[in-house]
């Protein structure tokens, strides 16, 4: 029978499967795990187990193989195979050559047994072994083993009962037959070792493949195949990657030129560099040309810096749209800075086709771990997908370091047991390896998204029950936050938008920072924390440019939260120029932009807090930017109890002190003058207890201390309420104005309550 070949799903590659739609398998009648020979080009083939196909194949006449299997049977992906039913023998044992820098002393047979059970062997083959562990674990690469000899001879199946030896002869002297004896042995990059970016691979293959393979199809339409494709987006989403399974998996002459590579201090060597590389692929035709950063090199002429760099891209320029026909000669190049590019190199013709590599989503992430978590002895308590849905904004290359870094856990748990002054490795010490879930954990902990660095903060770990009181703005809160990530279907079916924004205001010390920390830690997002004043600067447009950036990066790491402490300090209510050249006016201007603009916010939420709500900006405050406005008051009495609760939680107080008693003394104090209060208090019973008792008894008795009622008295002789009755109605009245305001009304003018 023939069949379609298509690529294997991430986590089923490496497996020698070979996964069939059912319909096939009835005609040909095979079960699951019998054994197929997949025959390709030329005397070309394959030896798989048969696996019941996805359900997406049903009926379309496909066998999906991985990259090894393709490379042993000489296709590639759209190419047809001939199926036939395999009669293979179980071999009784096999000899396996491991390479020379892998080390292991005592029986690694079991070992590997294991991991090739089930899987076709032939005398001479190379077949990846996954060791996570050693030389090769770190670059996440697979060991090549050589299979020296078989018994019977022939194609026969590793089982459980089959006799691993270990060949005294190293891997890279036994000799190469049979399939997977290609040159290179095992293939470095195969499409199943990119996840998350089906579509732009089908794109990027579309481009490249078909006019590669069936040049006719475009003579026939009367158009010129693509001349090149520019994948574009944030560092580490896999723009190299996909370049190198590409030109691994097309038959094509591959050349790579690195930017700054042919850069060069002789006037007109860096030209003739590019002619030379552009030559050398057309007199391999089909070819493949890939650039890597190529904003080292083509860079934008007006804003070049030396003539060397203009003289650069004026060579690409007419090597991609010359006078001379390029031929089969395909460009591909990536970059992460598209916008500083020439536009020239920019036009049909040239780069016609623009991909954008993006952060992952979910689904992205989960077979990103799939791909790097493959070979691992993964403990079946980890669960990738709660990780999938817990590293938002990270890009491939956080996810691999994500992995790694628990295989490096593991590591660290046996390191007692190793002897490293030896030069081989227990084999009993390797088959007893395994990453555990408590390793993925610490291994999360100590990674953040690269493209967050440097605005990344820590997400803090203050949880709603550190907040005492404030039950109703904890709940306006929620709703605003965590419900649109939670609940997005109800969002949905209402047709409803999440708020942007919300603005909590009251006076100093009730708490609105530490709602805002609780609030980032709740929501599960990621957190960016920006200081008002941090984003003035002395030069003009910086300022601007800096909350244009942090937006940017939020929207390209969503879901975040962006917090903005002490908002009044840049968003001032504009046309006062108050003596700052009218930076804040600007910064006014491209905040009200980023909030409700032309680019949608799509999972970013503002929050931004003030004790002078009086001076922002109204426009600012209108429905669509910041339309909540939550008064954070000062605490009644049931609130200070329970900020009593909170900060005495641990402490060791008397039996005499009565949390409801301090509520009542507290008239007017706020988290912070309660947080003050206990403090001192603490401070006082320390102080007396120190005085009391000599050093030397100090770790018998230190047990004994307690805090009295006398020490929270004596406490609140020395801390004063911070908010006076003047204060406080005055942010009543304020929250009744924002209540009462218009608010559709642009430019309405608040009480100015505090001048």
């Amino acid at each position: 029978m023939k069949l379609t070949v298509k690529p294997l799903k991430q986590k089923d590659a490496g497996r020698g499967l070979a996964a069939i739609d059912r319909v096939s398998m009835r005609e040909l009648d095979l079960e699951n795990g019998d054994y197929i020979v997949i025959e390709g080009k030329g005397d070309s083939q394959a030896v798989a187990r048969v696996w019941p196909g996805y359900p997406e194949d049903e009926g379309r006449g496909i066998v999906r193989i991985d990259g090894r299997l393709r490379q042993e049977a000489d296709v590639g992906i759209d190419d047809r195979v001939t199926i036939e039913p395999a009669d293979v023998n179980p071999a009784k044992s096999v000899t396996v050559a491991l390479p020379q820098n892998l080390r292991i002393r005592g029986d690694i047979g079991p070992l590997v047994r294991d991991k090739l059970s089930g899987q076709a062997v032939t005398e001479g083959q190379t077949v990846p072994f996954s060791l996570s562990f050693g030389p090769m674990a770190s670059s996440g690469q697979s060991v090549p083993l050589k299979i020296a000899s078989t018994s019977p001879s022939g194609t026969v199946v590793i089982t459980d009962s089959t006799n691993i030896e270990i060949s005294e002869t190293p891997a890279e002297q036994v000799s190469s037959s049979g399939p997977g004896a290609s040159a290179e042995g095992v293939p470095n990059v195969t499409y199943e070792d990119i996840g998350g970016l089906d579509d732009e691979l089908d794109q990027v293959r579309e481009m490249i493949e078909l006019p590669m393979r069936h040049p006719e199809l475009f003579q026939q339409l009367g158009i010129e195949p693509p001349k090149g494709v520019l994948l574009h987006g944030p560092p580490g989403t896999g723009k190299t990657l996909m370049a190198k399974a590409v030109a691994n998996e097309i038959d094509a002459h591959f050349e790579t030129i690195s930017g700054p590579e042919i850069m060069s201090k002789y006037y007109g060597e860096s030209e003739e560099q590019l002619r030379e590389v552009f030559e050398e692929a057309e007199e391999n035709a089909p070819a493949i040309i890939f650039i890597d950063e190529l904003d080292s090199i083509a860079a934008k002429r007006e804003e070049a810096g030396g003539d060397v760099e203009r003289r650069v891209v004026a060579q690409l320029l007419s090597l991609m749209d010359g006078l001379e026909e390029r031929g089969r000669v395909t460009v591909i190049a990536a970059t992460n800075r598209i916008d500083d590019i020439d536009p020239a190199l920019r036009r049909g013709g040239r780069f016609d086709r623009e991909i954008e590599i993006g952060v992952p989503d979910k689904s992205g992430r989960k077979e990103i771990l799939q791909v790097h978590t493959r070979g691992m002895p993964l403990e079946e308590t980890v669960d990738l997908d709660s990780y999938a849905s817990n590293t938002h904004g990270f890009v491939g290359a956080d996810l691999e370091s994500l992995a790694r870094e628990g295989a490096m856990n593991a590591l660290r748990r046996i390191r007692p047991d190793l002897d490293l002054e030896e030069d081989e490795i227990d084999a009993e010490v390797l088959e007893s390896l395994q990453v555990t879930e408590s390793d993925f954990k610490d291994a999360l902990k100590g990674i953040q998204p690269s493209a967050m660095r440097e605005v990344f903060v820590e997400v803090p770990d203050v949880t709603w029950n550190d907040v005492g009181g404030l039950g109703d703005t904890k709940e306006r809160l929620r709703e605003t936050i965590q419900w649109p990530l939670d609940y997005p279907e109800v969002f949905e079916a209402m047709d409803m938008e999440a708020a942007k924004g919300v603005m909590m205001f009251g006076p100093p010390g009730t708490g609105k920072t530490l709602l805002a920390k609780a609030v980032a830690n709740e929501a599960q997002s990621n957190f960016i924390s920006i200081k008002g004043p941090e984003l003035l600067n002395k030069y003009v447009g910086e300022s601007e440019k800096g909350v244009r950036e942090i937006f940017e990066k939020a929207r390209s790491n969503a879901p975040t939260v962006i917090f903005f402490d002490e908002i009044d300090s840049i968003a001032g209510e504009r046309g006062q120029r108050q003596g700052d050249s009218g930076v804040g006016e600007r910064v006014v201007s491209q905040l009200l932009t980023e909030l409700d603009g032309l680019e949608e916010l799509e999972d970013v939420v503002v929050i931004a807090t003030t004790n002078r709500p009086d001076l922002i900006d109204s426009a600012l405050l209108r429905p669509g930017r910041l339309d909540r406005h939550v008064h954070v008051p000062v605490p009644d009495e049931d609130g200070r109890k329970k900020i009593f609760e909170v900060h005495t939680r641990d402490k060791p107080l008397a039996d005499a002190v009565d949390l409801e008693w301090l509520a009542s003394e507290t008239e007017g104090y706020v988290g912070a003058d309660i947080e003050a209060v206990t403090r001192e208090a603490s401070m006082a019973a320390s102080r007396e207890f120190i005085n009391s008792v000599d050093p030397e008894e100090m770790a018998d008795t230190i047990g004994n201390v307690r805090i009295s009622k006398e020490h929270f008295e004596h406490a609140l002789e020395e801390v004063a309420p911070s908010v006076t009755p003047e204060t406080r109605e005055r942010y009543e009245e304020i929250e009744e104005e924002f209540q009462q305001a218009e608010p559709a009304q642009e430019g309405d003018q608040l009480g100015r309550t505090f001048q």
